[in-house]
């Protein structure tokens, strides 16, 4: 069953369709046209990474799943939280956010995908101090830092 938002009557469906609409509707997709388009490219990056792991979460087999899941930390990863260290440092104008120097909904994006990743490998993101300052920095703000403290244990 595929995820769809509402609005007026109108069904937009598509979970990244969804995201970068509410995210426009609470100024979270950037300032302006350029910042957006920076925006956009952090989260297809991060959807990349999503895309990879996705299955592997939920693969049935646990010999395979521990083969595969090994295979794509050790290989797949480390090019993917590369290419996100080099586009917030390019970005992110030595803020800790990727985009300017706000919160956008990549920052959201990339804490919840990385949660995921931790959850895996604790160490994953040792080797890239701006991609865990980012993390803190999201955790800290009110909101987060208030859903974080209240939100029910979950697998996701």
């Amino acid at each position: 069953q595929s995820i769809v938002l509402e609005v007026d009557g109108q069904k937009i469906p598509q979970s990244l369709s969804i995201a970068r609409f509410v995210a426009k509707q609470f100024n979270l997709a950037g300032k302006d046209n350029l910042e957006q388009a920076k925006t956009d490219a952090v989260i297809d990056t991060i959807a990349e990474t999503a895309e990879k792991l996705g299955p592997l979460i939920f693969e049935e087999d646990e010999s395979k799943k521990q083969i595969e899941m090994k295979r794509f930390i050790t290989d797949d990863l480390p090019k993917q939280l590369k290419d996100l260290d080099t586009l917030q440092s390019s970005y992110g104008q030595g803020a800790p956010y990727f985009v300017g120097n706000s919160l956008t909904w990549a920052d959201l994006s990339f804490y919840d995908v990385s949660q995921c990743l931790l959850d895996i490998d604790q160490n994953v993101l040792e080797k890239y101090p701006k991609l865990k300052r980012n993390r803190e920095e999201v955790a800290k703000q009110p909101k987060v830092a208030a859903y974080l403290r209240n939100r029910p244990e979950t697998s996701f």
